[in-house]
């Protein structure tokens, strides 16, 4: 099988469901801010050395191929496969992770710069790209059908990210960078 199509010279793609939309149509702009968010976690998996957090990692890679898959039919049904759908379950894991996360740093009394060691940097970068990933699906479900856990793993998952790469920081030694608005530099 070759790797390249030919289908998409025209400027359209196939989507989940069969249909064929603009490259630039909301499906395929937000499946593929989940594509580039998937491949950031996979960045940020490269430098971690926390086996668990690795593990972790891993598994939210697949789970963006899951919400890819409820993107790419946004506009028909759910499929009746569990396993292509986000649960609640799903969701919840990531709330109890954000606690774990939480109650293994200080408590926040600033905001913090975004950086320290690799890891967390990394885990900054794909929380940011997660956020854009939630803007796109907030913008798809305007005009197509985004179920509401879907809406609140992406949102939930940036809150993790951002938790992460707290306690990344804080298992270093590093810490938080707290910003000073008082200072200039």
């Amino acid at each position: 099988m070759k790797l390249y199509t030919k289908t998409g010279d025209a400027g359209e793609t196939s989507m989940a469901d069969g249909s064929r939309v603009g490259k630039d149509d909301a499906r395929p702009e937000t499946v593929g801010t989940l594509d580039e968010l998937n491949a950031h976690l996979g960045l940020a998996r490269s430098a971690c050395r926390d086996e668990v957090l690795c593990g972790r990692i891993k598994q939210l890679q697949r789970e963006m191929f899951v919400l890819g898959c409820e993107v790419g039919l946004a506009t028909k049904a759910r499929p009746d496969r569990p396993e292509l759908l986000v649960s609640e379950d799903m969701v919840g894991r990531l709330e109890r992770w954000i606690d774990e996360a939480t109650a293994a740093v200080p408590p926040l009394t600033h905001f913090i710069l975004p950086g320290g060691d690799e890891t967390a940097s990394r885990l900054h970068v794909a929380r940011t790209v997660c956020r854009r990933a939630e803007r796109r699906l907030v913008a798809l479900a305007r005009s197509a059908s985004v179920s509401e856990p879907t809406m609140r793993y992406v949102n939930r998952l940036s809150d993790l990210l951002y938790a992460w790469a707290r306690q990344a920081n804080h298992t270093t030694g590093g810490g938080d960078a707290m910003v000073d608005f008082s200072s200039k530099t």
